[in-house]
């Protein structure tokens, strides 16, 4: 990754001020943090600062709080999550510029970690308000950029610090740029992407990017059954976009011009009503009935989706098969997935997954830990697989 300054690159931080954007978007309710998940991915960079003698400054926001600090944004509960994963402690302070913020870093020793309250109690933050980002500024010496997930915004504490002062990319950061340089930037071929999920209509970039990118595109999910019935299969009352019927023609038309197969499915689990343990069978793709529901894809399917996880070397998540929440129509995508994570422990896939539902599917399969990469970032992720530029990626380039 020569293109990024990373942690490598910092020089001596001791006695340094180093102000690190993290995300802390995690779960609270009561006071307490209920998946660490995120928190626990930067401590890797924020060790190794402390241990080299850095005062480190933490920015992040949390929710979306409108208008002024409120008391159920406060990212306050959240200092002592880190404190207890870190085993040292973490200081906080109330706000994140002005005299409150100044004076907690001028309290701070060598290798001291201080939290900041949430970047976006100040209007400044998502305006990339230069004066608001000079006032972040102030507190620090060096800034450091670990939290991919919010790189897509150009926000004051995401892209305006990283013109102001010197720039690295976190340890985090720098592994999800490595995984995804290997997903999608300069992959081992073939590549193969899954994309599942509710609708085409939030996916359509992505599916135009991908089709031009991958050997194949395997489509799942309700997005599957707007494909289907674009070619005139009858879905029945399954979750269809019947107006984007042109669109997955369009996509169709492309991905047979790049030379890029579309895999769709070719046979269904269907049922009459959508609810754990509803009464379902299995139907070909052709035969779904006018009251029924595809809510995942078949056994026929599933062997096929696993052959073309057979032939690639490199396989892009993103989006369940079918409605993974509800059992029994889990059955495919956690069969895919286990598929992949064996293929991957192997040594024969580099697996690349990302996406809100992608992980939670995933985590409910139990492989998560066995693929190549799992970005918990979803906006980011998913922008990133669209082919756009990111603000916060963009302006860490050497």
């Amino acid at each position: 990754m020569a293109d990024f300054k990373t942690l490598d690159d910092i020089g001596d931080v001791g006695g340094k001020r180093v102000l690190v954007r993290v995300d802390l978007n995690v779960p609270v309710a009561d006071g307490k943090v209920g998946d660490t998940t995120r928190i626990e991915r930067i401590i890797p960079t924020l060790e190794e600062l402390s241990k080299k003698g850095a005062k480190v400054i933490l920015l992040a926001h949390f929710g979306r709080p409108k208008g002024g600090p409120a008391a159920e944004f406060s990212l306050d509960p959240i200092a002592a999550a880190i404190e207890a994963i870190l085993g040292k402690p973490v200081a906080f302070a109330a706000s994140c510029i002005g005299e409150e913020a100044s004076k907690a870093v001028a309290a701070m020793k060598d290798g001291d970690i201080l939290l900041l309250e949430n970047t976006r109690f100040h209007k400044g933050e998502e305006k990339n308000d230069p004066a608001f980002t000079e006032q972040l500024a102030a507190n620090g010496d060096i800034y450091v950029n670990d939290a991919f997930s919010t790189a897509h915004r150009a926000h004051a504490s995401t892209e305006g610090l990283a013109r102001q002062l010197p720039a690295y990319a976190g340890r985090t950061m720098e592994a999800e740029l490595k995984a995804l340089e290997k997903g999608l930037g300069k992959p081992a071929k073939p590549v193969i992407a899954i994309v599942g999920g509710a609708k085409v209509s939030t996916k359509i970039d992505l599916l135009m990017n991908l089709v031009k990118k991958v050997d194949a595109l395997v489509i799942g999910g309700g997005m599957a059954n707007t494909f289907l019935a674009a070619q005139g299969a009858n879905v029945g009352k399954s979750l269809c976009e019947h107006d984007l019927a042109d669109t997955a023609r369009q996509i169709m038309t492309e991905a047979a011009q790049a030379g890029c197969a579309i895999v769709l499915p070719s046979d269904g689990v269907i049922a009459r009503e959508f609810k754990a343990g509803a009464t379902s069978e299995t139907v070909a793709i052709d035969k779904v009935p006018a009251d029924a529901m595809i809510l995942d894809v078949g056994e026929k399917t599933v062997a096929s989706v696993n052959e073309w996880i057979d032939r690639a070397a490199t396989l892009v998540w993103n989006g369940p098969l079918g409605a993974f929440e509800i059992e029994p129509f889990d059955a495919a995508t956690v069969s895919a997935a286990k598929h992949a994570a064996a293929r991957t422990r192997a040594g024969k896939l580099v697996s690349v997954a990302g996406g809100g539902d992608t992980v939670a599917a995933l985590n409910h399969a139990g492989v998560a830990d066995d693929f190549t990469y799992v970005s918990t970032a979803g906006g980011a992720f998913l922008e990133w697989m669209e082919g756009k530029p990111l603000p916060g990626v963009e302006v860490l380039k050497a």
